[in-house]
């Protein structure tokens, strides 16, 4: 089965890391180059829909895209600790540099010093700084600075980043980390098993029983983004059909249902069960169990049984009394806590009738900004939050989306 890999990082990367994935027959990468690594969450926002899987040439990258969520396909990056550090070393020996003193970013400490040790350099003079969240190219070159001028008295720097090797090389020796041949390959093999694996799931099949008052008005055009074909069944029923990858993706993720809201402004009664079976009468026999549920909540709803689990998937409109609504059945069909439910129904209390954007919630809540963005994202698919205009940011970035929560 041909795999369309979307390799990203820095320019002088991409190639040579694309080449190696290429020695896949099956394999297709798709060369997507940055300047700067702060660049790779939008690369992958912008082609998600093109690739299958993503091949980051360093760790730095896929990071910044996992927390920005911008990741829908499997994913992995190539490891620049053992063979990669160790070609590293034997280079820099060969140029005369001293080894025992260096200072290193972005690698894990423990493995640098097992590196170390297995190669018999010693490590008390070896500063180091494992790349989290949030550290910034800026405060890396801090640290090399520092480790240069500190008591421990660097004589060379050892970078992952391009864009720090690119500043500090006109004012300390400095050596930058590439990828080697055999940690590409590592990382290739373990991305195709992952990708083989979410495409046998994304190949499972889906059966939907849907049943709507008044006719199938709108029904068909909705089953088709969904990737699926409709077969009319007696007595007003109609069967679906689709696979579970392109149901995962309308859904993002079995969270929410966007097309009931669309289906219940023309028919009373939308009530829809899908089932996510190994094969025909296994899912058939689910997505009756999933729509004898879906009656349970009402007129209009929608939910997916598996062999494990049923998932609410949403209901058009917010309930009829919000404020009475069972926070437990909401927080399954929503994909949050039943705390979380209160928190939100608290800022949605002090906030009145005013609209909240994604910075407000952050504040008031206490998270990051993604998970407020994720939050209302799961209330809007579930229609407990609804879009009422945007916000001019005062400056060149994108208007701040408004939101009125109803929970």
């Amino acid at each position: 089965m041909a795999v369309q890999v979307g390799v990203v990082g820095p320019h002088d990367l991409v190639d040579d890391v694309a080449a190696v994935c290429e020695e896949q027959s099956r394999v297709t990468a798709y060369r997507l180059n940055y300047g700067h690594e702060s660049e790779a969450p939008a690369i992958t926002a912008a082609h998600g829909s093109s690739v299958d899987a993503w091949l980051f040439t360093g760790v730095v990258p896929y990071t910044l895209c996992r927390e920005a969520e911008t990741l829908t396909r499997p994913a992995v990056f190539v490891d620049y600790t053992g063979a990669t550090l160790l070609q590293a070393l034997v280079r820099l020996v060969r140029e005369g540099h001293d080894v025992s003193r260096m200072s290193i970013d972005t690698l894990p400490t423990a493995d640098v010093v097992a590196t170390f040790t297995e190669a018999g350099v010693p490590v008390a003079n070896i500063a180091t700084l494992p790349y989290r969240g949030g550290v910034t190219s800026a405060q890396t070159e801090t640290f090399h600075r520092r480790a240069r001028r500190g008591p421990r008295g660097s004589q060379v720097a050892l970078t992952c980043l391009r864009s720090v090797y690119e500043r500090l090389r006109g004012e300390m020796p400095v050596h930058r980390l590439a990828p080697s041949t055999h940690a590409v390959r590592n990382a290739v093999r373990q991305l195709l098993l992952e990708t083989d694996n979410q495409m046998r799931e994304d190949a499972q099949l889906v059966i939907g029983l849907a049943e709507l008052s008044g006719g199938d008005e709108g029904l068909l055009k909705e089953v088709v983004g969904v990737g699926g074909t409709m077969t009319p069944l007696a007595g007003g029923m109609h069967l679906l059909i689709s696979t579970r990858g392109p149901l995962y993706a309308a859904t993002n993720g079995f969270s929410g249902l966007p097309m009931l809201r669309r289906l219940a402004e023309l028919h009373e009664t939308v009530r829809i069960g899908f089932g996510l079976g190994r094969g025909a009468a296994e899912a058939e026999n689910l997505a009756r169990r999933a729509l004898s549920r879906a009656r349970k909540f009402g007129p209009v709803a929608s939910v997916l049984s598996t062999r494990d689990n049923d998932l609410i998937l949403a209901a058009a409109g917010p309930p009829a009394d919000p404020a009475g609504a069972n926070l437990a059945v909401v927080a399954q069909r929503v994909g949050l806590s039943v705390a979380t439910l209160q928190r939100l129904r608290e800022v949605r209390e002090s906030a009145g009738s005013a609209p909240v954007n994604t910075r407000d919630l952050a504040d008031r809540l206490g998270v990051q900004p993604r998970t407020a963005r994720r939050m209302l994202n799961r209330l809007e698919l579930a229609g407990l939050a609804e879009r009422t205009g945007s916000l001019a940011s005062g400056s060149s970035g994108r208007p701040s989306t408004l939101y009125r929560i109803t929970i």
